[in-house]
């Protein structure tokens, strides 16, 4: 009996912390979006302060909900395979029927101002860090925002490519050099195939290069202010992200530039007037993740039921 006891209450002391563990990588999923420039699901999710917009109560309408998960537009065990398993007309939404309303055909969704061949900050909020590789592509001269987004609206290539940048209060800053020879509206599309989980990211950036006329406004109120995506740049080294780029086939400059700290004084100076760099960071939301407090309970109360259940055991075979 005492062997018996002995073997069991080591189970016990096995199984606790088992569960907790359980409970630790259930959760631990990648979420983020990018907030500068800012993407159609925060721009339009209540923290990110244009659900009033007429693009934004739209989107909603043909959600059929609001986009409170606006960091969780995740597409699993992609692998890469984004132009075969993404069909055209729903890039922004990654295909998921909970943010189909990401994929209207309109020329009136939050925008960001943008110089063309100027530095770029993106500024990705993100709720937990994780290994892997942001690829960022800007749509050809011509696209049109009032038919749906193609693939063949974007380059093949990407023009700028960052693997492992740091997170750094609530967001990574992801630094690259705009492709030159654009006008008007256009589309930033960013995909993230995190490394450490199956998950990959899609979001759409709605962008407005001087030099052409745009069908509406840039969006100016404090939530999502038509952030200006280059900001004022992070100049920590931690900040600096280890990038790989990779060069565009438009016009403009062969690569990303990595050392580029800081957009050029025109960026710069939409950058001031839009008030980029304002957000909140993504970390302290509980959007997408879910609470993490009452997971935290949950795991701990298993353990302390399976721990209460073997003690009664233990009594009645007493």
């Amino acid at each position: 009996m005492t062997a018996y006891r002995t073997a069991t209450a080591a189970a016990v002391a096995l199984a606790a912390p088992l569960l907790l563990t359980t409970w630790a990588a259930g959760t631990a999923s990648a979420h983020g979006a990018p907030t500068s420039p800012v993407s159609r699901v925060y721009a339009c999710s209540p923290e990110g302060g244009s659900q009033g917009t007429a693009a934004c109560r739209a989107a909603i309408a043909a959600n059929g909900q609001s986009f409170v998960a606006w960091d969780n537009l995740r597409v699993p065990d992609v692998n890469g395979r984004d132009r075969s398993v993404i069909p055209d007309g729903k890039l922004c939404s990654g295909n998921l029927p909970d943010y189909k309303g990401l994929d209207l055909a309109r020329a009136d969704f939050p925008a960001t101002p943008l110089v063309a061949g100027a530095s770029l900050t993106m500024k990705y909020s993100s709720t937990i860090a994780h290994a892997g590789t942001f690829k960022l592509f800007l749509t050809k001269q011509g696209y049109s925002p009032t038919r749906p987004l193609k693939w063949s609206d974007l380059p093949d290539k990407p023009f700028a490519t960052v693997t492992d940048p740091a997170l750094v209060a609530g967001a990574y800053r992801i630094k690259a050099t705009l492709p030159t020879g654009r006008t008007g509206r256009q589309m930033l599309f960013t995909i993230w195939q995190t490394s450490s989980t199956p998950d990959t990211y899609y979001s759409c950036s709605d962008v407005v290069f001087s030099g052409g006329s745009a069908a509406s406004k840039p969006a100016g109120n404090s939530g999502t202010s038509a952030t200006a995506a280059s900001g004022s740049g992070a100049k920590s080294a931690k900040e600096s992200p280890k990038a790989t780029r990779s060069a565009s086939p438009t016009p403009g400059p062969a690569s990303a530039s990595p050392s580029a700290d800081s957009p050029s004084t025109e960026a710069g100076s939409a950058a001031e007037k839009a008030g980029t760099d304002h957000l909140a960071p993504a970390a302290e939301t509980t959007s997408g993740g879910g609470p993490a407090l009452p997971m935290v309970a949950g795991g701990a109360g298993a353990a302390l039921l399976l721990t209460a259940g073997v003690a009664v055991v233990l009594r009645r075979r007493q």
